[in-house]
């Protein structure tokens, strides 16, 4: 593997990957392959939407159909078809996951179901799996610790990582594969900082920030990756693991973070939940019964080229795969042109720009669309790490640099007071028909009183007696 950093903008950077089955242009985003297949999609299809890395589970793949027929079929890139490079996880992950397991120093056995053979996961079964899974990058065996934990539970977790490691880089010999180590200490900056200091020593290729998107959430996210990214070596490529919300992606990214993996677009995609320039859209709403648009107008891909709102939300409900296949296929797209402009961003030196521009457009129309709040907002956060030593360099949205991208055009008003969504009851005064006397309303007003609810039902027919 050869890692080149091409150009910096504050800590947010631009690289290309080398492998010998392809290069990989990063900030890059791999689509999860669980069971050796990326739900809902053809290679033919990823490969058109512009992946050039996608992802494999160990444990899954383990479990069905077995890494030895799989190492038989000539290895995962011919029994996937799918040519370009693949990352397995190392299972810990899932096997963590799971209720019925016993950890010790060795490994962890667990059933994978209830009367099932147990099964002893060890950091050299996850290297065996995966040498003959035959990825082209492969995860060390860790402890993901659970979230919320204590820190004294963090530390057993991140030294018992750190022993596996060398376990795992004992029993790993294929040269064709590249072993990444994987940073562990929850949400503690003393703990990812020396966990971090410490999986440097053993000098891999590539180097992975694990035990996020727990449940933390965004704020403890960002700042578990602030405890260990200003450890890792430039010259190697930084993976986030699991993490694949786009504000996440953008706020990870601008901490220096190269890689990225999640199920989000094709699990949402199953579900009918497409990702916009303007934020989520659920097509299954009411409100897209009649809707002739695409998903996105903005998309170039084939099912805003060829199908409107109304189409997939038809599809969707007569229980047509077609609705949840293009749903997939447009959010993949979403993703990977997200990081392509991503990368043009950084590549330009207007990541800060860049960043504005999203939260204005993304973020804030996400918001008022799910009418839920951000915990603590994307350029808040971004904003102390990064954005006001450009501040200082007088770059940013305030000398133009944004209007440059287009494909996120927005504006950003600093006095997020004045953004609010909430109504007054003088807005809702001052609104064209709030007291308008229709059927509707008075059902309205009737039903908010009270009395459309169980409880009122029950008070009348007891006034009637």
């Amino acid at each position: 593997m050869k890692y080149e950093l091409l150009h910096q903008d504050g800590r947010a950077r631009r690289g290309r990957i080398t492998l010998e089955r392809g290069t990989i242009e990063t900030p890059v985003f791999m689509p999860v392959g669980t069971a050796a297949t990326v739900k809902g999609m053809m290679p033919r299809d990823l490969a058109e939407a512009g992946t050039t890395i996608s992802l494999a589970n160990t444990y899954h793949l383990h479990i069905q159909p077995g890494e030895k027929l799989v190492h038989k079929a000539g290895g995962l890139h011919r029994f996937m078809a799918m040519p370009w490079p693949i990352l397995t996880d190392s299972g810990g992950f899932q096997v963590f996951s799971l209720p019925r397991r016993e950890l010790s120093e060795n490994g962890v056995v667990f059933e994978f179901r209830k009367g099932a053979k147990p099964i002893v996961a060890t950091p050299e079964w996850s290297m065996q799996v995966q040498m003959d899974l035959g990825a082209d990058i492969i995860m060390a065996f860790d402890e993901c610790a659970p979230w919320p934990c204590p820190e004294d539970y963090a530390r057993q977790a991140m030294e018992r990582t750190l022993r596996w490691l060398d376990r795992c880089i004992a029993a790993h010999h294929r040269e064709d594969q590249n072993l990444f180590p994987i940073v562990q200490g929850s949400t503690f900056d003393p703990l990812r900082r020396e966990s971090a200091l410490r999986t440097i020593e053993r000098d891999q290729p590539g180097y992975a920030i694990g035990g996020v998107s727990v449940g933390e959430g965004h704020s403890l996210m960002m700042q578990a990756v602030d405890g260990a990214e200003p450890f890792l070596p430039t010259d190697r490529p930084r993976y986030l693991m699991g993490v694949g919300l786009p504000e996440d992606i953008v706020g990870a990214v601008g901490r220096g973070m190269d890689m990225f993996d999640c199920v989000i677009p094709t699990r949402y995609g199953r579900s009918g939940t497409c990702f916009t320039r303007h934020g989520r859209l659920r097509i299954t709403d009411r409100r897209y019964r009649n809707d002739h648009y695409p998903i996105d107008p903005s998309c170039q891909c084939y099912a805003c080229r060829n199908f409107s709102r109304a189409y997939l939300q038809h599809c969707i409900r007569s229980d047509e795969i077609l609705g949840t296949m293009m749903c997939t296929l447009h959010n993949v797209h979403f993703y990977h042109d997200l990081m392509r402009d991503i990368r043009s961003a950084i590549a330009e030196d207007r990541y800060a720009a860049f960043c504005r521009t999203f939260e204005s457009d993304y973020i804030e129309n996400d918001r008022q669309r799910r009418r839920e709040d951000y915990d603590g907002g994307l350029f808040h956060s971004f904003d102390v790490g990064v954005a006001a030593e450009w501040v200082r360099q007088g770059r940013g949205p305030a000398d133009g640099t944004g209007a440059a991208d287009n494909r996120w055009s927005g504006t950003f008003n600093e006095d997020r007071t004045s953004q609010s969504r909430s109504r007054t009851p003088a807005d809702a005064a001052e609104s064209p028909g709030a007291h308008a006397d229709t059927p509707r309303t008075r059902d309205r007003n009737t039903r908010a009183a009270g009395a459309g609810s169980r409880q009122g039902r029950r008070k009348r027919q007891r006034g009637k007696r």
